[in-house]
C-alpha cells in the first residue's frame, strides 16, 4: 500500500508498541491519528527521523466498553470515514493462574484486546469497502499460537485475534481491503514487563528478550507498504512460534520444565 495521503489511525498510541507505531507513521506522508484512551495523556511522538506526516492528530479511542467505543466514534465524526489504515493494538494483560484471576479483569481484558477491536473494526469497514481500500492491521502475539501456562486469558484473546485476522481476510477477498497480522514477540514495554512481574512466581522471566519497540515498528511500517499479510516475530520469539508447531506432547515437557504452580 502507497501511504501517502493515507490516513492511518493506531489505536493504544499512548505507549509502548503502540507509540513505536505511531511514531514510526509519522515519518511518512500520512495524516495520522493517534488513538489514546485519554486525551490528557498523550505523549508527543518520537520519529527517529524527520517528521513527514500532514496531520498528527491525538484522538480518544476507548475500548473498555461498548458505549466507550460509541462515544469514541462519534467523536472522530467524519475523521471516521476517512480511515485508510486502522492499527489495532491497545489491549492490556491479565496473566497469572486462572484459578486465582480476577472475574472483573478477565471481562475486562477481553474486551479490550478482542471485542473492542472488532467493533472498532467494523465501523470502518463498510468505509474502505466503499472505496476499495483499506487495511486492517491486527497486533497478535506468539502466545495466540504457542500456549504456555500463565496466559491463559490474554493468550485466549490474542489466539482470537489470530482467528478474526484470518477469518476477515477471507472475507474481504478481492474487495480491495487487506489484512495484516503482527505475531508480536518480546519487546521492551511497559505491557511486557507487567507480564514479568505477573509471571515471575511461576517462571523465569530472566530469560525472555525485551527487544526495541521501535525496530518491530519499523519492519511494521515495511510488512504494511509492501503488503504483507502475516508479519513473523523474528529472535528468540521465533521458537515459540516453531514451538506451536510440535506436538502437544513435546511442548508440554518443555512447560512443565519451565513452569511452577
Amino acid at each position: 500500500m502507497d501511504l501517502d495521503g493515507r490516513t492511518c489511525l493506531v489505536t493504544g498510541a499512548n505507549r509502548g508498541l503502540g507509540h513505536a507505531i505511531a511514531s514510526r507513521l509519522a515519518e511518512e506522508p500520512v495524516r495520522l491519528l493517534v488513538g489514546v484512551r485519554e486525551l490528557d495523556r498523550y505523549r508527543p511522538l518520537e520519529p527517529r527521523a524527520a517528521l513527514r506526516a500532514e496531520v498528527v492528530k491525538p484522538v480518544r479511542i476507548d475500548l473498555s466498553s461498548r458505549t466507550s467505543i460509541a462515544d469514541s466514534v462519534a467523536d472522530l465524526g467524519e475523521e471516521l470515514g476517512r480511515v485508510d489504515v486502522l492499527v489495532n493494538n491497545a489491549g492490556e494483560f491479565t496473566g497469572g493462574l486462572l484459578a486465582d484471576a480476577d472475574v472483573d479483569a478477565i471481562y475486562s481484558t477481553v474486551q479490550a484486546n478482542l471485542t473492542g477491536w472488532l467493533h472498532l473494526t467494523r465501523m470502518v469497514l463498510p468505509q474502505m469497502l466503499a472505496r476499495g481500500a483499506g487495511k486492517i492491521v491486527n497486533q497478535s502475539s506468539i502466545v495466540g499460537y504457542a500456549h504456555f501456562p500463565g496466559t491463559t486469558v490474554y493468550g485466549a484473546t490474542k489466539a482470537g485475534v489470530s482467528a478474526m485476522t484470518h477469518a476477515l481476510r477471507r472475507e474481504l477477498h478481492d474487495s480491495g481491503v487487506t489484512t495484516l497480522e503482527l505475531i508480536t514477540g518480546g519487546y521492551d514495554t511497559e505491557m511486557l514487563h507487567s507480564a514479568a512481574e505477573q509471571l515471575e512466581p511461576h517462571t523465569d522471566p530472566s530469560k525472555w528478550e525485551f527487544r526495541d519497540p521501535a525496530d518491530w515498528a519499523d519492519k511494521i511500517v515495511k510488512a504494511i507498504k509492501s503488503d504483507k499479510e502475516r508479519l513473523e516475530p523474528g529472535g528468540k520469539s521465533q521458537l515459540a512460534r516453531f514451538a506451536a508447531k510440535v506436538p502437544d506432547a513435546v511442548m508440554d515437557v518443555v512447560t512443565n520444565r519451565g513452569f511452577d504452580r
